[in-house]
């Protein structure tokens, strides 16, 4: 009887001494728990304001798009729009004053497409080739190409206004001389074919860095395994890098189309102020025309257009942007 008593007191005891234990773990995952909730309180609370911020101006731009000059002229710039109209996208699109031309802008956008593609399809195609032989056909003295080529990266565009503005001005005569012998320029001095050769020159750096970077990743052994079946340099580009380089595709075309297509520098110093002028240039015009009255609902429209394509590219492919970058970052 006696044993069976000592071993209910040390039984309780026990449990008695335990209790703080057990007390305190509680207390530390609730303080823990609750450090965790303020410290994500705080970030979110944090990415709201920045995200406030960052969109309203996007947000005027697009409601005063919708207004009326009147509401315009007599309301709070963020408030929403009375009276909803397209009458400013439409008249932006087709009859708004270009310097002196009205005729809208919806023709510079077209350069501007003209552009773009053909300057993203090269300078990505050209990139992706000089990636895959600087990483697979390595040759005597590739760092330091591949150096030079990264050195371009950091070049500013005001410090090749002058020298390619020279290089330019000998493929217009050379155009000229083929215009005089055979009838066709072929191109060379056409203010679009120049801003296209200028935006692939420039941009081609940070091509070749992007796919250099991702092919440094990719398997070796497959491409020797297909040299040893017989594939040429081409064929295993064709069929082996190309088809597993969409990725890193994704953000070249990313990259390249918004810097290209937000050009002013260039445009401005290249396309001139005629009919062959870009987007960007054109908006500037719209903006700057100081005959009648300013239609800022127009102006905004119009910039809202512009800025389409890119929000477009971004909302349909910005989730795959980081995605692709961090797909040769680790080496397997």
């Amino acid at each position: 009887m006696s044993s069976v008593t000592s071993s209910t007191q040390n039984l309780v005891a026990t449990s008695t001494a335990t209790l703080p234990q057990v007390r305190d773990d509680r207390n530390d995952s609730k303080n823990s728990n609750n450090t965790r909730w303020i410290g994500r309180t705080v970030i979110y609370g944090l990415l709201l304001i920045f995200a406030v911020l960052y969109l309203m101006p996007l947000f005027v731009m697009l409601t005063t798009s919708f207004k009326t000059m009147d509401e315009i002229q007599n309301g709070n710039m963020l408030a929403l729009p009375q009276s909803p109209t397209f009458d400013p996208w439409i008249k932006a699109w087709g009859e708004t004053c270009v310097g002196l031309t009205c005729a809208g802008i919806k023709g510079y956008f077209w350069n501007s497409i003209k552009m773009v593609v053909p300057a993203v399809a090269i300078s990505t195609i050209m990139g992706a080739l000089n990636g895959y032989v600087l990483t697979k056909w390595r040759f005597p003295g590739h760092t330091l190409v591949f150096g030079l080529m990264l050195f371009a990266c950091f070049i500013p565009f005001q410090s090749v206004l002058l020298p390619m503005a020279t290089i330019l001005g000998s493929l217009g005569r050379f155009g000229m001389t083929l215009q005089n012998a055979t009838g066709w320029n072929f191109g060379f001095g056409n203010p679009t074919v120049n801003l296209v050769f200028v935006h692939v020159v420039y941009g081609l750096g940070f091509t070749t860095l992007f796919f250099r970077n991702f092919y440094e990743a990719f398997p070796t052994e497959l491409v020797r395994a297909a040299q040893v079946d017989g594939a040429s340099f081409f064929q295993i580009f064709r069929r082996i890098m190309l088809p597993n380089s969409l990725p890193i595709i994704v953000v070249t075309v990313i990259y390249q189309f918004t810097n290209i297509w937000n050009d002013f520098l260039f445009a401005s110093a290249y396309a001139g102020t005629g009919e062959s002028m870009p987007m960007t240039v054109a908006l500037n015009n719209v903006v700057n025309t100081s005959t009648g009255v300013v239609e800022y609902n127009v102006n905004m429209a119009a910039a809202m257009i512009a800025a389409v394509p890119t929000l477009i590219v971004y909302i349909l492919a910005g989730r795959y942007f980081v995605r692709g970058l961090m797909a040769g970052a680790v080496k397997g």
